[in-house]
């Protein structure tokens, strides 16, 4: 799945190479999939996106955000798959979940393995869909102080969300985080999974928010995680310390073997030496 990296990666590209380009057909796909979220249906969509030039795309947590000519806005939200620029029309996947053709040529399609929005808006209307109207501050905005991660945990508290896993995870808490780049931000933090957030100290709360802004910054830096893709088709340069390819290897920091264990519906990857429950 697709998390601020990806998207912010992906969104940066299609900045540097769609933007002006008009729009001579558009599809939702060859390929039906009943966990793509459509809005409109194949004809509507054609016809609307039809002759629009591309804005500037944008992001907010896992979702980008396209503009079509001057009042619509193509989202693609919670996705996990491909998302690729196409020399040639040509060169389309054999399945896609979604496609635009271009005057020069070139074609863009989306793909998802999983689930995924892909869905066209017209302007304004977009900040009205759930997940998000009302999303929190994500940790790419200026507002993502220290402070404030001090404040939301005691909200997420009291949503029952109490551990630092939860926070990172679940319930939307922090915007565009999953579960992967989330194992090496609590690893950088040096907390535990199931580290209750009341027992942690300001010192830890300002670890933590280093590490979660720091370790969005790397992975952005290198184009996203190694096993996800970018718009031209390349693989990012983000590894992980902690995931399934680590698992009794040495730890980076004092070598003991990194373990893991399944908790809030996902495996978790820590070492027990320096991930120690406080």
């Amino acid at each position: 799945m697709f998390e601020i990296p990806e998207y912010v990666t992906i969104a940066r590209q299609m900045t540097e190479s769609l933007t002006g380009k008009r729009i001579t057909q558009g599809t939702l796909g060859n390929s039906p999939h009943k966990f793509v979220w459509y809005n409109r249906d194949p004809a509507e969509f054609a016809a609307t996106v039809k002759a629009k030039a591309v804005g500037k795309a944008y992001t907010k947590g896992r979702w980008l955000f396209l503009p079509l000519g001057e009042g619509h806005i193509l989202v693609l939200g919670e996705c996990g798959g491909k998302i690729l620029l196409h020399k040639s029309a040509l060169m389309l996947p054999q399945k896609y979940h979604l496609s635009l053709h271009f005057e020069d040529g070139t074609a863009l399609s989306a793909t998802t393995q999983m689930w995924g929005a892909m869905e066209l808006y017209e302007k304004g209307k977009e900040l009205e869909r759930q997940y998000i109207k009302g999303m929190r501050t994500t940790p790419t905005e200026p507002g993502f102080t220290s402070a404030y991660l001090s404040n939301l945990m005691r909200e997420s508290i009291g949503s029952g969300f109490k551990t630092v896993k939860a926070i990172l995870t679940q319930g939307q808490m922090v915007p565009g985080l999953g579960n992967s780049i989330a194992q090496d931000i609590m690893f950088k933090a040096r907390l535990h999974p199931r580290q209750p957030l009341d027992a942690l100290q300001k010192t830890n709360v300002d670890k933590l928010h280093r590490a979660i802004v720091g370790t969005l910054q790397e992975a952005i830096r290198l184009g996203g995680r190694n096993d996800e893709f970018d718009l031209y088709g390349n693989a990012g340069k983000y590894v992980r310390l902690m995931d399934k390819n680590t698992v009794g290897q040495p730890c980076p920091e004092c070598s003991a073997k990194i373990e893991d264990m399944s908790y809030l519906g996902g495996t978790c990857y820590f070492c027990p030496t320096c991930q120690r429950l406080l």
